[in-house]
């Protein structure tokens, strides 16, 4: 018998963040407020699994306070295992080798695996694990922050915050 996926949340400076764990393994990674995608991800692929409510492991916690205090890495040590086709796990974890503080974009990704840029865009898109998979360090090919599930207001801020653009809002 398989044991029970725990759900908790983390707080962060945008939002709290829901995370779904398998022992200290993340499996979703979502911004709270995005409730009916966790729920989505959570019939869709665990469907015959308990859900509990619980705690983080004190390494996950931590690693995410960290990554909100400023460590723009700390979030690399989390264990992952998203479930998704083949070609969605590819592009996720490509994801991951985008270094903190850097962006990339949809065209750039799409030709080191040799795919397309729209294909990379809908993998992105279904990423559960975002954060840790940093779909928010995918830009267009022109600078703009395109598409995040988070919202674009916060993708802008977690790319201020890993200094990876610049936050050009004038003080009133």
């Amino acid at each position: 018998m398989q044991h029970p996926l725990v759900r908790t949340e983390i707080p962060s400076p945008i939002g709290p963040v829901a995370l779904v764990l398998d022992g200290d393994t993340v499996v979703i990674c979502e911004f709270a407020d995005r409730a009916s995608r966790v729920e989505r991800q959570l019939s869709r692929f665990y469907g015959g699994r308990e859900v509990i409510t619980g705690s983080a492991p004190h390494e996950v916690a931590e690693a995410f306070k960290a990554y909100f205090d400023g460590d723009r890495d700390a979030l690399d040590i989390l264990k992952t295992n998203p479930v998704g086709t083949d070609y969605e796990r590819t592009v996720w974890k490509a994801l991951r080798t985008i270094p903190g503080g850097t962006t990339d974009s949809y065209g750039a990704l799409a030709k080191r695996l040799n795919s397309s840029p729209r294909a990379v865009g809908r993998a992105n898109g279904r990423n559960p694990v975002g954060l840790i998979h940093p779909c928010h360090r995918i830009i267009g090919a022109d600078g703009s922050l395109t598409g995040y599930a988070g919202g674009l207001e916060r993708k802008e801020w977690l790319l201020v915050h890993e200094g990876a653009i610049m936050d050009l809002k004038l003080q009133a």
